[in-house]
C-alpha cells in the first residue's frame, strides 16, 4: 500500500446512481470509508432519498484514501491525502464543466470519507450545496493551525457523531465544527451519546433537509 506513488487515485472508477449529469438539478459525491468502496457508500443516496441526484461515488486506490489516522502529522499521510484531494478536485471540475454550479453540489462521506469530504471544502472553501460529516472531521494532528483561506458563504454543514467514537475524538469534531463555521458555513453539529461508529437515522433526517432544499428552489 505504502508504495503506490503519488496519482495513485486518479484513473479509479467513479460509481454512479440517480439521475445522469445532464437530467440532474444538484449533484452529490459520496465518500467511502477505510477499507470500503464506492459500491459501500452509495446506498446512502437511497437512505437520503436523493433520486433528483446526479450522485457520484469515487473509488480510493486500494480502499484507503490515506494510509495512517487522520489524526497523524499530514506529512505522513502524503503523497495519498493529496492525491484524494486532488481526486475530489477532479470530481468536482468535472461536474462543473457539465454545467452543474458548486453551490449545487453536496460533498459527504462517512469515517475516513467524512474526513476526506470536510478537508476537501474547508482547503477550497466557496458555496457548495451542502457538506455532510458522518463520523468525521477535518485532517491533521492535534493543535495543527487552521488557517484556510476563502469562506463557505453560507454552504449549509452537517456533522454528526457520537461522543465516545473510537475513530473520532469528540474535540475534533468540537474544533472542525467551530473552524467550519468561521469559514463561515452554516453549522449543524449533532452528538450522539453511547453511538457506535455508524449512521443512525436522525442523521439521515438532518442530511435530507440540506438536499431536499437544494431540489425545492
Amino acid at each position: 500500500m505504502l508504495e503506490r506513488n503519488a496519482t495513485q487515485h486518479q484513473g479509479q472508477p467513479v460509481i454512479t446512481a440517480g439521475l445522469a449529469l445532464p437530467q440532474a438539478k444538484a449533484v452529490l459525491i459520496l465518500l467511502h470509508g477505510r477499507g470500503a468502496g464506492a459500491y459501500d457508500i452509495l446506498p446512502l443516496a437511497e437512505a437520503l432519498e436523493a433520486s433528483q441526484f446526479a450522485c457520484l461515488a469515487p473509488q480510493a486506490a486500494g480502499y484507503t484514501w490515506y494510509p495512517y489516522s487522520f489524526l497523524a502529522p499530514i506529512e505522513q499521510n502524503e503523497p495519498w491525502l493529496s492525491s484524494a484531494l486532488q481526486w475530489v478536485s477532479d470530481l468536482v471540475e468535472q461536474v462543473e464543466a457539465a454545467g452543474i454550479p458548486a453551490e449545487r453540489i453536496i460533498l459527504g462521506g462517512f469515517s475516513q470519507g467524512a474526513c476526506l469530504a470536510s478537508e476537501f471544502v474547508a482547503r477550497n472553501a466557496r458555496r457548495y450545496g451542502g457538506l455532510l460529516t458522518f463520523s468525521g472531521g477535518l485532517i491533521g494532528p492535534p493543535g495543527m493551525p487552521r488557517h484556510y483561506p476563502g469562506s463557505l458563504q453560507g454552504t449549509p454543514v452537517f456533522l454528526g457523531c457520537s461522543d465516545i467514537d473510537p475513530h473520532i475524538p469528540l474535540s475534533r469534531v468540537e474544533e472542525s465544527a467551530e473552524t467550519l463555521a468561521q469559514l463561515g458555513g452554516a453549522v449543524t453539529k449533532k452528538i450522539y451519546p453511547g453511538m457506535g461508529h455508524q449512521i443512525i437515522d436522525d442523521e439521515i433526517l438532518e442530511a435530507k433537509k440540506i438536499l431536499q432544499s437544494l431540489v425545492a428552489e
